[in-house]
């Protein structure tokens, strides 16, 4: 069991890593009072710093009244009721309406028992990674969000293991780490299955895949859908007045994607849901009402939030996957 770690590339002093790491192994039950604490030889051996840095870290503690010593025989845990705020790096890709709804639900869980900064890396490889970089050692958890981006695993890798969480999407690089996520391969074809009957009114599935900033699942979950069923089907990575044809439905993860579809819908004067179709992904409250009501593969993103926010409050190391569904609307 890991008590203190130290990583000489994070910007927060080694003697602030002591202290922060022995009160997170507290709060989160690993130390309990009585325990006795790694001597101040072990600690400055096994992390090549000085004896004189260890000891300012125990005594910062000492003074708190969170340890106490006993000469000759080392350091121990005196309490385990003292002041913790949990420090959470939380770090999204961007920010939408639904992710806001996974960020309200996590902070009505957490319920002020910890402080919060949000980040955001807008899928750029070099942001992610220095926002990592930069905040690696400052805070008690990790939260990210590392959507497809390259070599994210590697990056993610530098923080200390046992303090990150995974959100939305995770891989097989990162299926040690406690996660909340969904399998966008699976419920894409499932929530495609599930619409079967109203899909197979129509001659052609196109999805409007973006693969920079898109799960891959999706296109994974949509090519087994279509060729499982032998329907005619597409994939294309933009649309700007193209032209739709009758019997279309289109697949669209994007919002900006779904407004052009509407949009050049209304130039050529076809009726969503007779002439074409829709299926957008992540409901909104806009999404009931525009076009009378647009089909949606959606999870709960409130749930996940929720889900999440229990993980770090209960110290639980799991990996859920946050189920989704085909809400099914007048656009199909």
């Amino acid at each position: 069991m890991k008590i203190i770690s130290i990583n000489k590339r994070q910007n927060l002093p080694k003697y602030k890593q002591i202290i922060l790491s022995i009160e997170i192994s507290i709060a989160e039950k690993r130390l309990k009072r009585g325990d006795k604490l790694p001597s101040v030889n072990k600690v400055s051996l096994e992390f090549g710093i000085s004896r004189d840095t260890v000891l300012l870290a125990y005594d910062e503690l000492k003074k708190r009244g969170i340890i106490y010593a006993i000469l000759g025989k080392g350091y121990y845990v005196k309490s385990e009721d003292f002041s913790f705020e949990q420090r959470i790096f939380l770090l999204f890709d961007e920010l939408n309406a639904f992710k806001e709804d996974l960020y309200n639900s996590f902070m009505e869980t957490i319920n002020r028992n910890a402080q919060i900064d949000i980040f955001f890396h807008y899928f750029n490889p070099e942001v992610f990674k220095k926002l990592i970089h930069d905040n690696n050692g400052n805070y008690s958890k990790y939260i990210i969000m590392p959507t497809n981006l390259a070599n994210a695993a590697s990056i993610i890798k530098t923080l200390p293991a046992e303090d990150v969480f995974i959100l939305d999407q995770t891989n097989l690089e990162l299926k040690s780490y406690p996660s909340v996520h969904q399998n966008h391969s699976k419920d894409t074809f499932n929530a495609l299955e599930s619409g079967k009957n109203k899909i197979e009114k129509y001659k052609k599935l196109i999805l409007i895949f973006s693969s920079y900033k898109q799960p891959i699942g999706m296109r994974e979950g949509f090519i087994d859908f279509c060729q499982k069923h032998q329907f005619y089907y597409d994939i294309i990575s933009n649309f700007e007045n193209n032209e739709i044809q009758n019997g279309d439905v289109y697949i669209i993860p994007d919002d900006r994607h779904l407004v052009n579809v509407i949009e050049q819908s209304k130039k050529q004067k076809l009726i969503i849901g007779q002439d074409f179709g829709i299926i957008s992904y992540n409901d909104t409250p806009l999404k009931k009402v525009v076009s009378d009501g647009i089909t949606t593969i959606s999870t709960d993103f409130k749930e996940m939030g929720c889900v999440l926010a229990d993980l770090i409050l209960n110290q639980r190391k799991e990996q859920i996957e946050n189920k989704s569904s085909l809400i099914v609307r007048s656009s199909l």
